[in-house]
């Protein structure tokens, strides 16, 4: 099983809100994931975002890869 590391949107239409979270590769994305890692907040003027560091960690050295999108929101936050 492949485990990907994902954003999961659960927002309203217009207020993006988005999950970071730790899925299964198999499932579509709006279906059941792992465990919540974090959040992420496009619509704030700061773009809020927030990582559980130890969380995270824990699943790259587990073999979890995560998306493209979430590693630019990870190193732009310098983590």
């Amino acid at each position: 099983m492949a485990v990907k590391i994902r954003l999961t949107r659960i927002g309203s239409h217009k207020k993006p809100f988005y999950r970071i979270v730790a899925a299964s590769g198999e499932k579509a994305v709006q279906k059941k994931f792992i465990e919540i890692l974090g959040a992420y907040n496009p619509c704030s003027k700061t773009d809020q975002f927030t990582i559980d560091k130890e969380k995270f960690d824990k699943w790259i050295s587990l073999g979890a890869k995560p998306s493209d999108t979430v590693m630019s929101l990870v190193k732009k936050q310098g983590k």
